[in-house]
């Protein structure tokens, strides 16, 4: 009898998105975790899930405000059917950890009773599957938390008819979540070694950690966070999702992938070959960003060069992009290039000598390390004068 079950991980609630300076935004972004949890639900109740499985990291850090863990719970509370979660390495078990702080248990008491958060690696057995769980009792850990489940089979004290779910936290193949990561570095630990399971016994194994949706084996997979939370590195890279899992004893799960998230990451790199190519970088940013509008977050990274009075434009666009949208994270490398006419216009001067000598000083900087404060001054400088 096949069993239908949601995965999903990482929802790493409270997450203070501290790159985002209004704070009005940061607020919007954290809200938006909490109202994912209500999409997850009704993907569960539309596909007539048993239970929701999240593979570690509900919370972003091992304190979390009481108002998120109250969030969180009624939220959790409303799916109405068993939610089962693991520690990650976000917000690790062990002793005196949140899952066993007296607001955490009675928040659970009260308004998730259908919450149950696994701290042991033993079997947990359900109606109609065997959760067989690897949480994760510190942040980092040289040990396999899946070790345990080698042996497991050897003399079952579970049922061997229903399907066998492996529930994880933690990095397989060499890579990790901190890879897709905006800047941290890859750290090896928690590492899974999926080869010495024993595979003919298992007939799913539901991960977390790696943010974006990705197939690891015909069984193993990560769901990846539901709602986005940072810009995803390289095209294999799909976040923002759920999987709804259809697990039968002894048979290759059926995956169907459903997005979940609400806010857009975007991407977008563009080269100035002169000033003319400006037009057609306002109308393609436009067509990128597209619906999304205010749901947008920017990654904008700018090569080539422009004149004077266009990088002006330039800096009047970016300075609306970052009023408009969630965020955007600038790497501007284009360099100012005056044309004749303004060469002409600030350094050829000759009732005004010292404009003059300043302007040519200015225009020797932008090929120097100084580039950045001489194109802003040139730009004020053309703007005065104009």
């Amino acid at each position: 009898m096949p069993t239908t079950f949601i995965h999903t991980a990482d929802w790493q609630l409270g997450k203070p998105y501290q790159r985002v300076a209004n704070n009005d935004k940061r607020v919007r972004l954290q809200h938006e975790r909490i109202q994912c949890l209500r999409r997850i639900g009704e993907a569960a109740r539309e596909n007539n899930a048993s239970f929701v499985l999240v593979a570690g990291d509900l919370f972003d850090s091992p304190r979390p405000l009481k108002s998120t863990v109250a969030a969180a719970c009624e939220a959790i509370g409303a799916m109405q059917i068993p939610v089962l979660v693991i520690p990650g390495n976000h917000d690790p078990g062990g002793p005196g950890s949140l899952w066993e702080q007296p607001f955490f248990l009675r928040e659970q008491e009260q308004h998730a009773p259908n919450l149950r958060v696994i701290l042991a690696p033993e079997p947990v057995i359900l109606e109609n599957a065997v959760i067989l769980p690897a949480p994760l009792l510190r942040r980092h850990d040289n040990a396999d938390p899946t070790a345990w489940i080698r042996s497991a089979f050897d003399s079952p004290t579970f049922p061997t008819d229903l399907p066998h779910i492996i529930l994880a936290h933690g990095s397989v193949q060499g890579f990790d979540s901190t890879q897709d990561d905006e800047d941290e570095e890859s750290q090896g630990l928690n590492r899974i070694d999926l080869s010495r399971l024993p595979d003919a016994d298992i007939d799913y194994i539901a991960l977390g950690d790696w943010h974006g949706t990705k197939q690891i084996s015909a069984k193993a997979w990560y769901s990846g966070t539901p709602e986005i939370d940072r810009f995803p590195k390289g095209s294999d890279n799909d976040p923002g999702n759920i999987l709804i899992v259809q697990a039968t004893r002894g048979q290759t799960p059926q995956i169907e992938k459903k997005s979940t998230g609400n806010f857009r990451w975007n991407d977008f790199p563009y080269h100035f070959s002169e000033d003319e190519s400006f037009d057609a970088f306002q109308t393609a940013l436009n067509e990128h960003i597209g619906q999304w509008g205010q749901d947008s977050l920017l990654k904008l990274t700018l090569t080539g060069s422009l004149g004077i009075e266009t990088s002006g434009r330039l800096a009047d666009l970016i300075e609306s992009l970052e009023a408009r949208l969630l965020r955007v994270k600038l790497d501007d490398q284009v360099a100012i290039a005056p044309t004749e006419d303004e060469i002409q216009s600030l350094a050829n001067r000759p009732s005004d000598p010292l404009i003059a000598s300043v302007a040519a000083k200015l225009i020797d900087l932008t090929s120097t390390d100084e580039s950045e404060v001489a194109r802003l001054t040139l730009r004020e400088l053309h703007a005065a004068l104009r």
